[in-house]
């Protein structure tokens, strides 16, 4: 299992990114996926995550509802992370995830880093102020 993250970079206050995350060695309709960041001196939190087997729930954190969107490309193999208007607080690395725990569970979105067991090696994002 690997997940390779990119799509990071420089960009201005009120830009917008889109982060990809390419997985290999699963099907990313079948486990649950997330995003995550964490700032310099923060820890790790979640932005958003889906449910595996097949399922379509959902998990968005209060903070990522207006301008952070998930989706993921079943035929690529890929999920994304849609973020616009960014601001400075922003800036961090960004993580996508996978669960095998949850395999099974197409009811439920993991919501927490210790349920995620296969992490790509993140993609900074730095927000300009």
């Amino acid at each position: 299992v690997q997940l390779q993250a990119s799509g990071g970079g420089l960009v201005e206050t009120g830009g917008s990114l889109r982060l990809s995350c390419k997985a290999s060695g699963f099907n990313v309709d079948l486990w649950p996926m997330g995003w995550f960041r964490q700032a310099p001196g923060e820890e790790r939190e979640a932005i958003s995550s889906y449910s595996g087997g097949g399922g379509s729930t959902t998990y968005v954190a209060d903070f990522a509802r207006r301008r952070f969107t998930m989706s993921r490309d079943i035929g690529k193999n890929t999920v994304y992370l849609q973020i616009d208007s960014l601001e400075p607080e922003d800036t961090a690395v960004y993580y996508c995830a996978a669960s095998s725990y949850h395999s099974r569970s197409f009811a439920y979105a993991p919501q927490r880093s210790f349920e995620y067991d296969y992490w790509g090696q993140g993609t900074q994002v730095t927000v300009s102020s």
